[in-house]
């Protein structure tokens, strides 16, 4: 579904209101959801996460968002949604705490975009991930174990295809070192460099 979101079209609009390619900025989107879905996937795995985010899903985030994408993307327009619903920032901080910053300044430097305009774009697509599973979560009628499932499974499927990214997600808090960030940078080169 996130896939079917991220057109080609889509893709130039968020490259033009962040100010990188076309290319860079679908190199950044594509790491940017994976590390998305991972990070919902490890907080989930836990009962109190996924009750806050089955409850985030329920209260902000209903999928409505999807149905104006473009006018959410462009800042001269009226924003579609809540301002809970809208905020990137809030998600981010919640999902990474003070790692937002290194995270994005990382993706930023392997995808050529940069680190603040991939906090920007990291901004933009964290309500959309949770448009999303917010959709899906209505569309199925699905509970919090239903959510920590669907996550789980879409983690385990990243990990599959071994793109790199998907390790650096693990490196994010599974590997215990206190140091994620730079551990996973040679992972997150492998990502950008097939």
């Amino acid at each position: 579904m996130l896939q079917e979101q991220m057109s080609p079209q889509l893709i130039a609009q968020l490259a033009g209101q962040i100010g990188g390619s076309e290319q860079q900025t679908a190199n950044a989107t594509q790491g940017i959801m994976s590390t998305l879905i991972g990070a919902m996937s490890r907080n989930a795995s836990t009962q109190e996460g996924a009750s806050g985010l089955f409850n985030a899903l329920q209260n902000d985030h209903d999928g409505s968002l999807l149905d104006n994408l473009s006018d959410f993307i462009n800042p001269e327009k009226p924003n579609p949604v809540s301002e809970r619903t809208s905020n990137g920032l809030g998600i981010l901080q919640h999902l990474f705490g003070d790692r937002t910053q290194n995270i994005s300044n990382n993706i930023g430097q392997q995808s050529g975009l940069g680190g603040q305009n991939t906090l920007a774009l990291m901004a933009k697509l964290a309500p959309i991930v949770m448009a999303m599973l917010g959709k899906q979560q209505r569309q199925q009628n699905m509970n919090i174990n239903d959510i920590a499932g669907l996550l789980n499974n879409n983690q385990q499927r990243m990990r599959q295809q071994d793109s790199g990214m998907s390790g650096f997600m693990q490196l994010l808090d599974l590997d215990g070192d206190g140091s994620p960030i730079d551990d996973a940078m040679n992972l997150i080169g492998k990502f950008f460099s097939k």
